[in-house]
């Protein structure tokens, strides 16, 4: 057995291990499995840097004995990323204006071969730190699709754009995403590929609306706009919302609707205890919505009290979750109301302990 494969086989024992409780052995036994590619799957990568007399170079910490050590090539960064960092620290590390109190750099890139890099500094930046990032920036522009963004205290300074612009192909598909540097985007793309197809599928099946909370830039949203009759997105983030916004035009969806609302405020507009003017800027009425499904994707606290309360009222839920042991908990209120019919075991993390899971639930008849 490789190496991957004994990794991925320790998940699947420690994801049957943490859910069976919830879920029926004839489910988990054709839990939805999807492989990723052992080396250059991220899209994102953050280092910090270490200056070591005239040298320069990207540093990482080991978790458990946080010493430091020198980063040439990160085989988990997808291609992309491994090139560009030679290049820029080379770059960089030449540049007295430029190297100067920089202690981090982050790489944000795409399957769509474009890629920002964020200089983050211990000083102010000014002109002449703008004046030598365009120079660079000039300088690889034959090589690459390259944006610069430098960040210091109380300071962004973008060098063309902030963003990169993905294209995803889902079930024949093509879809287009704005993913804006420092804001959530899922980092292994063509797992992510992967779980749209699997959410598309189900939802296939569904009729009427969709509500998801914790849209952040549409990921879901807009893919599951085109199975569904209408999608009613939530998100707090206001980069990821006008992200979503962008996302929904490219795309050319007419029937999703993104509220930049918390999964609480949504819970109480949707109970009448509050009105939200937000909802009425965005021109939604959630009267008007026939809601048969709900999805979320929360952040790994997993959903709250009040949010698990709203969510079992629905049909069908589909849950995207980062961390299988909020999962777990979460599955031990929703299965009073719920079956799990469908379980996924997706490795975006290859060679980590992180876990990225989904299952699909179904509201008991009796």
């Amino acid at each position: 057995m490789s190496d991957y494969q004994l990794q991925l086989s320790e998940k699947q024992n420690r994801f049957t291990e943490l859910l069976s409780p919830f879920i029926s052995n004839s489910v988990l036994n054709q839990t939805h499995l999807v492989e990723s590619e052992p080396t250059h799957y991220r899209m994102r990568a953050e280092f910090r840097v270490w200056h070591d007399g005239d040298d320069l170079y990207h540093v990482m910490f080991d978790q458990e004995s946080k010493q430091k050590y020198k980063v040439v090539q990160l085989p988990a960064a997808c291609e992309l990323i491994n090139r560009a960092m030679i290049d820029v620290i080379s770059a960089v590390k030449v540049s007295p204006i430029l190297r100067n109190k920089l202690f981090q750099v982050d790489y944000l890139s795409c399957l769509n071969e474009q890629l920002v890099v964020s200089l983050v500094y211990h000083k102010p930046l000014d002109e002449e730190w703008h004046h030598a990032i365009n120079e660079l920036r000039l300088s690889l522009s034959d090589s690459y699709q390259i944006h610069f963004i430098g960040r210091a205290k109380k300071q962004k300074i973008v060098c063309k754009q902030d963003f990169v612009v993905e294209k995803l192909n889902v079930d024949g598909r093509e879809f287009i995403f704005k993913h804006v540097e420092n804001s959530f985007t899922q980092p292994n793309a063509k797992v992510n590929q992967a779980m749209l197809s699997w959410a598309m599928t189900f939802g296939r099946e569904c009729d009427g609306d969709l509500l998801e909370l914790y849209c952040g830039a549409g990921n879901f949203s807009i893919p599951l706009a085109t199975v569904f009759d209408n999608v009613v997105a939530t998100e707090i983030s206001k980069t990821s919302v006008n992200a979503a916004q962008f996302n929904i035009t490219e795309n050319k969806i007419k029937n999703c609707h993104i509220v930049r609302l918390s999964a609480e405020e949504f819970v109480q507009a949707k109970n009448k205890v509050r009105e939200f003017r937000r909802l009425q800027e965005a021109q939604v009425n959630l009267d008007d919505f026939n809601f048969t499904t709900v999805l979320v994707d929360p952040p790994r606290a997993g959903l709250d009290k009040d949010t698990l309360k709203m969510v079992a009222q629905y049909k069908n839920i589909i849950y995207i979750s980062c961390n299988p042991e909020t999962l777990a908990d979460n599955l031990n209120s929703l299965t009073k109301t719920h079956e799990v019919i469908q379980s996924a075991l997706f490795d975006q993390f290859p060679f980590t302990h992180h876990m990225e899971a989904g299952v699909i639930l179904r509201k008991k008849t009796n």
